[in-house]
């Protein structure tokens, strides 16, 4: 839920009240989906309809919302501008993290993100050994067979989680892959406790990856190393869990 514009004013000053109530109302509607009608807008910002009007239709006019038939609120595709180039500097904030877990552990490390129902690669840097992954930047992947997909899902509330799964159906890449929802739920539990989460050739037969999820991020990332299984070893693996613990609060620290 967005915070109220009085909690965040409290945590803030000298900022300029129109341009934070602004970013108020699009992160509201940005974590409701990118629609949301007035009333819903003055229900989740603590903000009087005439004060969110006035801001909306300011927004719609240079074309940062649209207004739907039903007289709702949506975010317009000029954003996507704004994100595209927000999603380059990530990779480029992400980059020194990453290259010092490859420094520190010889695998390659990938940055990902959940984005509406995939997990979208964002940042990576390459092992130096011959035989490595070649996940590229930008490749998309289901969430439920990759271990940055679940490190993610580990934080998500049950039904958000199941209702991913519902819309993507869940397929078999591999024989390892899970299909089963239930087992799923249970592996998203013992993810969410232990902090991490493993893809045991579920993506990709032979390759083995470990992942944690990136907290406080303004998305939903998780930092992983992917290799061959000959490679990731449990030893290697249970060295990597508190190196990419400490990347991602760093890099959680950076985005902030």
């Amino acid at each position: 839920m967005a915070k109220s514009v009085a909690a965040v004013a409290k945590e803030r000053t000298g900022s300029v009240q129109s341009i934070e109530r602004a970013f108020v109302l699009l992160e509201a509607m940005a974590d409701h989906g990118g629609m949301m009608g007035l009333s819903e807008l003055a229900a989740e910002s603590g903000l009087p309809l005439p004060t969110i009007h006035r801001l909306v239709r300011t927004l719609v006019d240079l074309g940062y919302l649209r207004q739907e038939p039903s007289r709702r609120y949506v975010l317009a595709p000029k954003l996507i501008r704004l994100g595209e180039s927000s999603s380059r500097m990530l990779a480029v904030w992400a980059r020194p993290h990453l290259e010092r877990l490859v420094d520190e552990l010889g695998e390659s490390a990938n940055l990902a993100m959940l984005d509406g129902d995939q997990i979208v690669y964002v940042a990576q840097a390459q092992s130096r050994h011959s035989m490595r992954m070649f996940t590229e930047v930008g490749r998309r992947v289901l969430p439920h067979c990759t271990a940055v997909g679940k490190a993610v899902m580990a934080n998500l509330p049950p039904n958000e989680v199941h209702d991913i799964l519902r819309r993507t159906g869940m397929p078999k890449h591999t024989e390892n892959t899970i299909d089963d929802p239930d087992e799923f739920a249970q592996q998203l539990q013992v993810a969410a406790k232990k902090g991490y989460a493993t893809d045991e050739g579920e993506q990709e037969v032979g390759v083995r990856c470990v992942a944690v999820a990136v907290p406080d991020a303004p998305s939903r990332l998780a930092i992983s190393i992917s290799g061959p299984t000959a490679r990731m070893t449990q030893a290697l693996v249970k060295r990597a869990i508190p190196l990419l613990t400490t990347s991602a609060a760093a890099l959680s620290a950076d985005l902030r």
